[in-house]
């Protein structure tokens, strides 16, 4: 029957998105090790590294966490370009799907409480981590920076507005973030940039300002945080720096 003749191929689909998705997450990650995570023997995984390989979405790095043969470092995988592109398209367009629908049966607000719900997760565990950094500003941020990072938000945090002789009336921290999990539904769902704007500011205990957005077709998700001084006046009365394009020094 056709199902039957099917089963094997879907099978193995299935399988080589596990791969693939093990490699997104753990790369640079050896075919002993994928095997061992996965519960795969070395020969099958070493068919779909090779299928995956061939359409170009892995390549290969050398690691020196493992030897072989005649101190040979061991082959490892990342995810190519493409890779990237294709994992996160995939996923992305099943998450977009799913937003429309929910908003087609139960409105826009519905959405958002749905973003809001995402954001609150992690806002709930980042608390725990920025109380240990005291009321202090820049510190809390630092800690933020390392939870987003950890988080693959890609995160860094550089000074702006202030120099060695003198501070300029809108002084803080420019962070930024360069790799958004939910990037492509955000950019017809702006909700969830404005859950995790919101965050940020009762995370940071001041107001944030979103200056740049990664599903606006910025390069990087860039949040200006002001620095809390006697003459700092309100961010939203003033016209904010535009983000810088070198990205982050921190």
């Amino acid at each position: 029957m056709p199902v039957a003749s099917e089963a094997p191929h879907v099978l193995e689909s299935r399988t080589r998105d596990r791969v693939l998705q093990a490699i997104s997450e753990q790369g640079p990650i050896t075919a002993v090790a994928l095997g061992r995570d996965l519960g795969l023997t070395t020969p099958a995984v070493r068919r779909h590294l090779e299928n995956l390989a061939e359409s170009g979405l892995i390549i290969e790095r050398e690691t020196s966490h493992g030897i072989r043969g005649r101190g040979r470092p061991a082959r490892a995988f990342v995810l190519s370009d493409a890779g990237h592109q294709a994992l996160e398209s995939d996923y992305d367009h099943l998450a977009t799907q799913a937003l429309r629908f929910l908003a087609a049966e139960s409105g826009g607000d519905a959405v958002r409480r749905f973003a809001e719900a995402r954001v609150g997760e992690l806002e709930q565990r980042y608390a725990a981590e920025l109380a240990s950094a005291g009321t202090d500003t820049a510190a809390r941020v630092d800690v933020l920076v390392t939870a987003l990072s950890r988080d693959g938000f890609a995160a860094s945090a550089r000074p702006v507005g202030e120099t060695s002789s003198s501070r300029s009336p809108l002084t803080g921290i420019q962070l930024c973030q360069g790799h958004c999990p939910v990037q492509h539904a955000a950019r017809e769902f702006p909700a969830f940039c404005d859950a995790e704007t919101d965050a940020f500011s009762r995370l940071l205990g001041v107001h944030v300002q979103r200056l740049a957005t990664l599903a606006h077709g910025d390069h990087v998700c860039t949040t200006f945080v002001p620095t809390p001084s006697l003459n700092t006046p309100n961010v939203d009365t003033l016209n904010v720096p535009t983000p810088s394009k070198e990205g982050s020094t921190r």
